[in-house]
């Protein structure tokens, strides 16, 4: 590092503001530098973010008794539908989508790849292309779970008979 020196060349002394920020930068470096150093156990500290697994679940469960959704038909759609990168259809090790036996689709990712409102998204797309989605909404019953329900409209029924 070279410092220039607006002082005149007679002062052969640094001041001490020029020698304490010599002594900060080179602290600065060093701890920067320490982040990749190996540990007492031998392994190096690289600057990557741990591994987050999350598991997200959409219950199709009372709509799909009614024959009214499809679930497998769904899986099929997450499957071709679901972008990683930019890309479709190229789920790899990163997402898992799997179908149970009472209609509940579990998608779970090994990174944050995308959000619990990205599956919201892709299931009303869904609902919009199979023309359900008059009849069914999507509601987030918990912090990772969605739920198919019907809209109550039987209040509405009752309304204009009234009248």
């Amino acid at each position: 590092m070279k410092i220039i020196k607006s002082y005149p060349s007679s002062s052969k002394k640094t001041p001490k503001l020029i020698e304490v920020w010599i002594i900060f930068t080179s602290v600065k470096k060093a701890i920067a530098m320490s982040s990749t150093t190996p540990r007492k156990g031998g392994s190096v500290k690289a600057n990557k973010k741990a591994v987050n697994k999350q598991k997200y679940i959409i219950d199709a469960s009372a709509p799909s008794q009614d024959k009214i959704f499809d679930s497998a038909a769904f899986e099929k759609f997450l499957h071709d539908r679901v972008k990683i990168n930019g890309r479709t259809g190229q789920l790899g090790d990163i997402v898992t989508i799997s179908r149970s036996e009472d209609h509940k689709i579990t998608i779970t990712t090994n990174s944050h790849v995308f959000s619990k409102r990205y599956m919201k998204y892709l299931t009303k797309k869904f609902m919009k292309q199979h023309r359900i989605r008059d009849w069914l909404r999507v509601v987030a019953t918990d912090s990772n779970t969605y739920q198919i329900r019907y809209f109550n409209i039987s209040n509405d029924d009752a309304e204009d008979e009234e009248e």
